[in-house]
């Protein structure tokens, strides 16, 4: 199953894609909340009177899905939990070794944005790179999760471009504030439930685009930290919440490692590639 949040009329919505069409949930299930974060916290058996309407929803739900206007998958998950240097080859490319242990920043819910929404470079720096990543989203409660429970507390995995203002990331000791600017997290096309995808989607390819030209392209089974140790040491410290996002790290190629540099500027078209998530889009704009 894959839903997806959007926009109609200046209203917000959740849509479930089938295909070249998406049912529009509102009209669908007018009692369902319209917001994702309030569907994956209310009642799991939502998620089944959704799937069904695959086959039951009215012709008048039914939209065009390449007219979608798409917005963040989750506008305010109560955590985006990010993970750096989770490739070996991209510790390397800046000069760092593997990390023993999952190196953590978090992400606020300003920087989010949605498929084929502009990435904002920033007034202040003209070093914007990108970061092609697989994002977990939470679906169940829990703290002292075991790697043999983590699983179950999947509701399921996106796409998330971790753009970057490299210049700012390095003012500081901790990389939070290269991390989190407004407008430069890209989030979606579509959460796509964990019954359609490999367990902890291991040895998934994941390729990134920049006007065309691939700049990073990786397997999954290359993650220093794979999704159930990620999540179970997650959380030893923290109580892991329904629509909460963890995203599992960028391989190498990024554009700051190369020779020249390669730095995003606006007018720029970045692609995220993810085999069984499809692809996430964004120009690249001035803000």
């Amino acid at each position: 199953m894959r839903i997806l949040s959007f926009v109609q009329d200046g209203v917000s919505k959740i849509g479930l894609r089938n295909q070249d069409e998406v049912i529009d949930l509102s009209i669908a299930l007018p009692d369902l909340p319209k917001d994702l974060l309030e569907v994956l916290q209310a009642d799991p058996a939502l998620m089944l009177k959704i799937e069904a309407q695959i086959k039951d929803a009215p012709q008048s739900a039914r939209k065009a899905y390449k007219d979608i206007e798409f917005s963040p998958l989750i506008a305010r998950p109560s955590k985006i939990i990010c993970i750096g240097r989770n490739y070996a080859a991209h510790a390397a490319e800046g000069g760092a070794a593997t990390p023993t242990y999952p190196e953590i920043f978090f992400r606020g819910a300003e920087s989010l944005i949605g498929h084929k929404q502009d990435i904002i470079r920033p007034t202040c720096s003209d070093r914007l790179d990108y970061e092609g990543e697989v994002a977990v989203i939470i679906g169940k409660k829990g703290r002292h999760i075991t790697k043999e429970n983590a699983f179950d507390h999947i509701a399921g995995y996106t796409i998330f471009n971790d753009a970057t203002i490299r210049d700012y990331q390095r003012k500081s000791s901790q990389w939070t504030i290269g991390k989190t600017f407004d407008g430069t997290g890209a989030f979606g096309p579509e959460l796509v439930t964990s019954d359609e995808l490999p367990l902890g989607m291991k040895e998934v390819q994941i390729q990134t685009r920049l006007n065309g030209r691939v700049m990073q392209d990786a397997n999954t089974r290359d993650l220093v930290f794979p999704v159930d140790y990620l999540i179970a040491t997650l959380s030893e410290c923290m109580t892991l919440m329904p629509g909460d996002v963890i995203v599992t790290g960028t391989p190498a190629g990024v554009g700051y490692a190369r020779t020249p540099p390669v730095f995003m500027k606006p007018g720029d078209v970045c692609e995220i590639e993810v085999e069984g998530l499809g692809i996430l889009v964004n120009t690249v704009a001035d803000e």
